[in-house]
């Protein structure tokens, strides 16, 4: 694989599936979800959430799902991945062994949050099935 991949990607699609990874993310974080229980586990108060810009809070995270979901992009097109469940399976993949391993690691040495396995569950688990949905996504518009 080599960057010239970037000229054969639906540039449409992987901006579609980034902002579907994003919007997932929106739902996951919200308080109806998992948003106390994230807070919670950061030790988050109403202090931060004063501080909170709304580039910290929105461009950054969407920046950050359009470069994940480029790079997926990359590997779906490298590895020729074009239906459902190559999809499921690249999605599984590159959200657990890749993303969620690493979180896992980062959380778990990290002593300055309240509650560092439940923002490794919450957290993992939001980029677990945004890459999953974004990778389906990827698969099959083509």
């Amino acid at each position: 694989m080599s960057f010239s991949v970037l000229g054969d990607l639906n540039w449409l699609t992987v901006v579609v599936a980034a902002v579907v990874y994003f919007a997932i993310g929106g739902l996951w974080f919200a308080p109806v979800a998992f948003g106390k229980q994230w807070q919670e586990a950061i030790g988050w108060n109403e202090a931060d959430a004063a501080q909170a810009t709304p580039a910290k809070m929105y461009v950054i995270p969407a920046v950050t799902c359009l470069v994940t979901t480029i790079a997926l992009a990359m590997v779906s097109e490298a590895t020729s991945t074009d239906t459902f469940g190559e999809g499921i399976v690249l999605g599984l993949v590159v959200g657990i062994g890749l993303v969620a391993s690493a979180l896992f690691v980062t959380g778990f040495f990290d002593p300055r949050k309240p509650k560092p396995q439940t923002w490794i569950g919450i957290t993992a688990g939001y980029h677990v099935v945004g890459i999953l949905v974004a990778a389906v996504i990827l698969a099959l518009w083509t």
